[in-house]
């Protein structure tokens, strides 16, 4: 399987999950203390959310006015993007992908881990990029 058949299937059964973990939650915890641990988990997300988003973006400004380029902050942005929209969803399941979209520690392991696998290794192997010569003459005129 690809990743974009993995990435169906994740899709399809998140729901799946969601449900049948909530369902179970209602049955062990009760109604009310069910949707206070949802609301809570939602709140504390949305508040991480928040936070973590405008830190990442001071940090894209002090590199770029340093002349560098924020690779790594972009790919957080993304990240903490990714966490916002899971946090859309209803579910423990989906809180949870989010928190480890939010939280700095797991974010910079996952940025450094898309960092590692889309940049050109030393050596000059590059892993998502093809190199082609065109031959051909030039003369300057001045």
């Amino acid at each position: 399987m690809n990743i974009g058949q993995w990435l169906l299937l994740a899709l399809l059964s998140l729901p799946i999950l969601e449900i049948y973990l909530l369902i179970k939650l209602i049955g062990s915890l009760g109604f009310f203390p069910t949707l206070f641990l949802l609301l809570g988990a939602a709140a504390l997300g949305t508040f991480l959310l928040r936070v973590q988003g405008w830190t990442t973006w001071f940090r894209v400004q002090q590199a770029m006015a340093q002349g560098e380029l924020p690779a790594r902050e972009m790919i957080e942005g993304g990240l903490i993007a990714a966490g916002g929209l899971l946090l859309l969803l209803p579910g423990f399941v989906s809180d949870f992908l989010a928190l480890f979209c939010l939280l700095p520690i797991t974010r910079k392991r996952i940025a450094q881990r898309i960092l590692e696998n889309a940049v050109a290794r030393p050596g000059g192997k590059a892993t998502h990029e093809t190199r082609h010569t065109i031959e051909g003459e030039f003369r300057r005129e001045d």
